[in-house]
């Protein structure tokens, strides 16, 4: 379950100076200093804007309004997000020692140990606010937090890795859906929808730092363009019973037609156009030439279309607010890793 505002490329040698040129001394790192700096790059703080997403359409999808459990599943989703993103470096530190030195656990600014222990209490704590969302969330998360641990430790250099990652996306979706109405049936299109646009992102990323893969930007920007297809144009119905019980006089389907509000659908068609639009381009031109940094911008274009996905689904299911406050996050996230010169984020 990664997702961000950028990419990460590796770090490329500097030109040596040119003679008679002086130069400032480069300090080297003190492999036990760590700062708030680092922790930001480990844990990848703008990726965070494009988790809350997950739970709001999940609750949208189960006809339920945004609450209290809703914030407890937003915010157990957030915990082991980051869970993952500290153990992800955790487990990729000798690799990352050779092919992005300046990640901050191979650059020294983090100790492993540290980057291991916030993963574990991460983890715990996403566990516990689930727990508090109710049981139904808990049964959730428990195998959400599961996946996220085998991706990084064993699944994510095998060809399971972009359907464990898929799996781990679709998951969080029926996170919060589970702590609205404690069931996920309604959810599981729209879980099956966000999970396949991230399994085509996973697989452009894993050709980050090597590029040469045309098929993978290729079949990525097919997935959105059938994505695109399925998620503006095609309702997500519930029962008109479970949705008038569930959310009373929330915005949906009407339960004699089946017709949806027109402003309703235009929005839908609006955000599953921004969600094309972020992520076929980059896509596109990674197929065209998949060098490493066109293959990192697809894969940056893939996590920040995720945003735009997730609003999508959630007009769909008749909740065009919470489609709305989804949408603000994508401009949210950008205006925080411009502030915070945090552009380079990576899924891997």
């Amino acid at each position: 379950m990664t997702a961000s505002a950028g990419t990460d490329r590796a770090a490329a040698p500097a030109a040596p100076p040119a003679e008679g040129v002086r130069t400032a001394p480069v300090r080297p790192t003190r492999p036990g200093r760590t700062g708030v700096g680092a922790w930001a790059e480990l844990l990848r703080l703008p990726a965070l804007f494009t988790v809350p997403g997950d739970a709001l359409a999940g609750a949208a999808a189960a006809g339920t309004r945004p609450g209290r459990r809703t914030l407890l599943a937003i915010g157990s989703s957030l915990c082991l997000y980051e869970a993952g993103m500290a153990l992800n470096d955790w487990s990729d530190r000798a690799e990352d020692a050779v092919e992005r030195p300046h990640r901050p656990i191979p650059s020294g600014r983090i100790r492993p140990a540290a980057a291991f222990t916030a993963a574990c209490g991460l983890t715990g704590a996403g566990l516990a606010l689930a727990a508090a969302a109710g049981r139904p969330a808990l049964t959730v998360a428990a195998p959400l937090a599961a996946t996220v641990w085998a991706y990084d430790l064993a699944l994510k250099h095998t060809p399971a890795g972009p359907a464990a990652m898929a799996a781990a996306r679709g998951l969080d979706l029926l996170l919060g859906a589970a702590a609205g109405s404690g069931g996920t049936r309604t959810a599981l299109p729209s879980a099956a929808l966000l999970g396949t646009h991230t399994l085509a992102v996973t697989a452009v990323s894993r050709k980050e730092t090597t590029g040469g893969s045309v098929l993978a930007p290729l079949g990525a920007l097919a997935t959105t363009g059938v994505l695109t297809r399925l998620a503006a144009h095609r309702r997500t119905r519930l029962p008109a019973g479970r949705r008038a019980a569930a959310a009373p006089g929330l915005p949906g389907p009407n339960p004699a037609t089946g017709e949806g509000p027109a402003p309703a659908d235009a929005l839908a068609v609006a955000l599953g156009a921004a969600y094309a639009a972020t992520a076929a381009r980059p896509y596109f031109h990674a197929a065209l030439n998949p060098s490493p940094p066109l293959t990192q911008r697809a894969v940056g274009g893939g996590i920040r279309a995720t945003v735009p996905l997730q609003a999508v689904l959630a007009a769909r299911a008749g909740a065009p607010a919470t489609a709305l406050l989804i949408a603000a996050l994508a401009p949210a996230g950008r205006l925080f890793a411009k502030r915070a010169a945090m552009r380079k984020v990576s899924i891997t």
